[in-house]
């Protein structure tokens, strides 16, 4: 399955346990679309959060962070991962 990265490129008021909750609520719902977040990054001071998801599809990624809380990626793009 392809790995997609997500990019939230300004999230206002962005705090470690806002990131933390989002990504709980993603993986509550990912199996449902046939998805897997593995990990993600932020940074606080800038707004920015960073996703990598195991998905089918940008969209199927989407679909997830649009049910479990709505806070949509501004840029979603395939990444391979190097040795």
């Amino acid at each position: 399955m392809p790995l997609f990265m997500d990019i939230h490129k300004h999230v206002p008021g962005l705090t470690a346990e806002a990131v933390a909750g989002a990504h709980a609520k993603d993986v509550e719902v990912q199996k449902k679309h046939g998805v897997k977040y593995i990990r993600y990054w932020f940074d606080d001071k800038a707004g920015k959060v960073f996703c990598l998801v195991d998905a089918p599809s940008k969209e199927a990624a989407a679909a997830v962070h649009r049910e479990a809380h709505g806070l949509l990626a501004d840029e979603i793009i395939e990444v391979k991962e190097g040795k």
